[in-house]
């Protein structure tokens, strides 16, 4: 399959578009030259472009094999690459505003375990895009080519199902709650001597008109920064629309630039529902879909991609329920004396800021009422209790569900297989208050940023029942889903006891078939694959003597015994 005929003279604009208006101002603007020569160079410029990307668009190939995507491209260095199904989460499509008009668009291949583009295909037709990702998805699911029915065009099917298409009222709100800080910051570091400026500019001026004109400054900056983030979100989340098919995801979304993708779910790592006190307030939240080392939507962009930007707070729980059901969670908080240890920690924080603008005041003549940060002493208490009220834990049948933070509070839903690792960490103060940090390790993104699903501030008896019934579980969880592989028995006739007659013997005979008996539900006994590698194929490896093992026991008797309260939500 190739390229679009009408990606050759976009790839050559898109390389060689800053140099030719560099050649013509520079060449124009000389006295020896003028506009001729400058734009005879700019067109010889813009001719080899062409010529490459001519070269370019005949050399590249990408194909579909039975377990491979191959892509073949270079002009003067040839590169091969062969990347298996099995390692692709997602095929990313990209649109942008001079893309569509044109009728071309990006495709990107996101693989597991790399945080960086596995390949990029630059440009094809929107409708081979479209039948490049069905396509990828259904022979990941191994099912079987009929090139003959196949649509090119590759319309969405009566089996995928909408989920979820986000409305006027809902992408308003997603502005409207939207704050970029990071303009904040840019600007604080921009203007961070302003002050000694705007004091040389009113010599006369007093305190308090100094603070007024600071004042201001700091909510036009909120301002700004308010407007900028409400812009952004309205353009990457119009149009968004979230379905079903089958064992995958699809989305779509963008205004300027159109994403679209898949999630597959066999992939997905952590299911996060956030919300924050405005979103609480409206009754709303957000729901985050992490895969194993990728993010949907990320695709060059940093961080988790929300999966639904914005909607009511049940109907979020409902949609989490479609991709994992978890169940009504009945979440365990902590031990109440941690309300003490929350309480301390902002009774510090207080009282270096109290310090701070106290100095301030002292050693300025800006004149801060420094006495007014003691104020924030009454937030105290509140405080503390909110930390400690909106935290928890809840062990489902096929879940862990944690709940945590004060003013942006998330909960996190991990299924016990897609574990990697069990880890109880005690710091040295929670060791001085007898609770621990149990977490959940697994193999997305949150990973590398230490923001995995935790049971924080739990009693340290707890901690280590948790442990013990996470580890168990994950085991079972293992065995249920691993597949099984034949297994055999071999008899060395030189170490028979001579004494062993088959009269004796407890067991029948084995048969001399080598092959193996399937068990009632079609399978073979055996050990399965490696736990952990869900993208590893089952192979039988050398024959094993030892017998089935039988799956482990859920025990979870006595957790959260210690005076620890439980709530509904």
């Amino acid at each position: 399959m190739k390229l679009a005929p009408q990606s050759i003279p976009y790839r050559a604009l898109q390389k060689v578009s800053g140099v030719v208006l560099v050649i013509v101002f520079v060449v124009n603007d000389s006295a020896r030259l003028g506009l001729l020569p400058a734009v005879g160079l700019a067109g010889g410029v813009l001719t080899v472009a062409v010529a490459y990307e001519v070269a370019y668009y005949r050399r590249f190939e990408y194909e579909l094999t039975a377990d491979t995507l191959d892509i073949r491209s270079g002009v003067i260095s040839r590169r091969e690459r062969e990347i298996p199904y099995r390692r692709i989460q997602n095929v990313d499509v990209s649109r942008s505003v001079l893309q569509r008009a044109i009728g071309v668009a990006a495709i990107d291949l996101e693989t597991a375990g790399g945080s960086e583009t596995e390949g990029a295909i630059r440009f094809v037709t929107p409708e081979a895009a479209t039948h490049l990702q069905r396509e990828v998805q259904r022979l990941k699911r191994g099912v079987e080519s009929d090139q003959e029915s196949a649509s090119k065009t590759a319309p969405a099917g009566p089996d995928e199902q909408l989920l979820f298409e986000i409305s006027p009222r809902e992408l308003a709100l997603v502005g409207a709650l939207s704050f970029d800080g990071r303009l904040i910051g840019l600007l604080v570091f921009i203007g961070s001597g302003s002050v000694p400026v705007v004091s040389g500019l009113l010599p006369d001026a007093s305190a308090v008109a100094l603070s007024g004109v600071v004042i201001a400054a700091v909510g036009g900056l909120v301002l700004v920064s308010w407007v900028l983030g409400a812009a952004v979100s309205f353009s990457n989340y119009y149009g968004f629309r979230l379905s079903r098919a089958g064992d995958e995801l699809r989305y779509e979304r963008g205004l300027f630039r159109r994403y679209s993708g898949s999630i597959p779910t066999e992939k997905v790592q952590t299911l996060t529902i956030t919300d924050n006190p405005a979103k609480r307030a409206l009754g709303y939240a957000t729901l985050t879909i992490e895969t194993a080392g990728y993010a949907p939507g990320q695709g060059g962009e940093d961080g988790n991609q929300a999966a639904i930007p914005i909607a009511r707070r049940d109907r979020v729980y409902d949609l989490a329920q479609e991709v994992e059901s978890f169940g009504d969670p009945s979440f365990t908080r902590p031990p109440r004396r941690v309300q003490w240890r929350y309480g301390i920690r902002y009774l510090i924080l207080v009282s270096v800021l109290v310090g701070v603008a106290f100095a301030v005041d002292s050693l300025t003549e800006v004149g801060v009422p420094w006495y007014a940060a003691a104020l924030l002493l009454l937030a105290v208490p509140p405080a503390a209790h909110l930390k400690w009220r909106h935290r928890g834990y809840w062990l489902g049948e096929d879940h862990l569900l944690t709940r945590n933070g004060v003013w942006s509070r998330s909960v996190k839903a991990v299924p016990y297989y897609r574990m990697q690792n069990v880890i109880d960490r005690r710091s040295l103060f929670q060791r001085r208050w007898n609770v621990a940090t149990v977490v959940a390790d697994t193999a997305g993104t949150s990973s590398l940023l230490g923001d995995d699903a935790a049971a924080v501030d739990i009693d340290t008896d707890d901690a280590v029942t948790l442990c013990d019934a996470l580890t168990s579980r994950l085991q079972a969880s293992l065995d249920d889903r691993r597949p099984r592989q034949p297994t055999f028995e071999w008899v060395d006739a030189e170490v028979v006891s001579s004494e062993s007659t088959p009269e004796s013997s407890d067991t029948e005979p084995e048969s001399s078939s080598d092959e193996p008996e399937p068990t009632a539900n079609g399978t073979v006994s055996g050990s399965g694959e490696n736990p952990g590698d869900n993208d590893s194929s089952t192979d039988s490896s050398e024959p094993d003597d030892s017998s089935t093992d039988a799956a482990s026991d859920d025990s979870t008797a006595g957790l959260g015994s210690n005076a620890s309260e439980r709530d509904r939500e």
